[in-house]
């Protein structure tokens, strides 16, 4: 019976203890990290309670940087930045409309015809044509979520 209990103690307080990593860098600069000793490694003892590096402490977090740790931009430099970003998307929201116009088009044109043995076997014709709606879809949502980002909605 003591020796389950003590058994128990020792199962219960090895998560506790502070882990051991071995770093080994071999002949062609490679490094390992290990829990395994190896000749040559050098031990790093690792602090399970301690913080990470560069990490704030909690009592700091959810509040905006005011000791500038965050890089800031003048407003004439934002002001240039959010320009170009206005331009690039109103070029895709564009080429995007155009896109879904062609995609448009395609879907008439292939609901009117049937292709080569679409005749006999409906489900070709059925599938062809849920792929080009699927196309239509697709282009339409992202017409969508362009003027959405623009502010067109």
């Amino acid at each position: 019976m003591k020796r389950l209990a003590l058994s128990l103690l020792l199962l219960c307080c090895a998560p506790l203890q502070a882990s051991t990593i071995y770093k080994y860098v071999d002949a062609n600069g490679n490094v390992t990290y290990t829990n395994v000793p190896i000749r040559g490694a050098q031990p790093i003892k690792l602090n399970p309670l301690s913080s990470y590096p560069g990490r704030k402490p909690a009592s700091s977090a959810g509040k905006a940087s005011a000791s500038g740790d965050f890089p800031s931009v003048d407003a004439d430099t934002q002001k240039q930045r959010d320009g170009g970003r206005k331009k690039l998307l109103e070029q895709e929201l564009a080429n995007e409309a155009k896109a879904l116009e062609a995609a448009k088009k395609a879907l008439a044109d292939g609901k009117a015809t049937r292709l080569g043995d679409e005749a006999r076997n409906y489900q070709k014709y059925l599938d062809r044509v849920k792929k080009l709606q699927d196309n239509v879809t697709d282009h339409q949502k992202n017409v969508d979520a362009l003027r959405q980002e623009l502010g067109l909605n």
